[in-house]
């Protein structure tokens, strides 16, 4: 809901998401299944918003997400392999383990579940501004990291 911004298409993704995970689990055994859908679905959303933009050429939260990371990970055009890709994912996550959880829990609201900076700050007890300095730090931390291990 929070990608697409709309109840249909939120629950349209749902659906495709049990869907694939038919088709996928027989071959495939995820380790946690909350996790596999959760990743199944929220792909599918950005897919469909992907879509949408392109079609409607309009501006969103979605689209402001994720311009605030087009300067810290490299575009899918800039991974060229699954490998790759893989070899990301893996980094991200190192860095997201080596942070302290209040800002570990920001940064995925933020660009996981794509809270907006208003809902991150009521939740956790901070300013808005607060919030926007840490996603700042944050990214550029990440894009030190990313740096030194040659991914960008």
């Amino acid at each position: 809901m929070n990608i697409l911004d709309s109840r249909e298409d939120s629950e349209e993704c749902v659906n495709d998401a049990f869907l694939k995970a038919w088709e996928l689990i027989p071959p495939n055994h995820p380790q946690q299944l909350s996790a596999f859908l959760g990743k199944l679905t929220r792909n599918l959303a950005i897919n469909r918003y992907r879509m949408q933009c392109a079609e409607k050429r309009r501006g969103s939260k979605t689209a402001l997400i994720l311009d605030e990371l087009s300067e810290v990970i490299p575009s899918d055009s800039a991974i060229e392999t699954e490998p790759e890709y893989k070899e990301l994912i893996n980094e991200i996550n190192v860095f997201l383990k080596k942070l302290p959880l209040l800002k570990r829990n920001i940064f995925i609201r933020r660009y996981w579940y794509c809270d907006s900076v208003k809902e991150i700050a009521l939740i956790n007890g901070l300013t808005q501004s607060n919030v926007s300095v840490i996603l700042n730090r944050i990214r550029k931390k990440l894009k030190k990291h990313l740096e030194k291990k040659g991914m960008i």
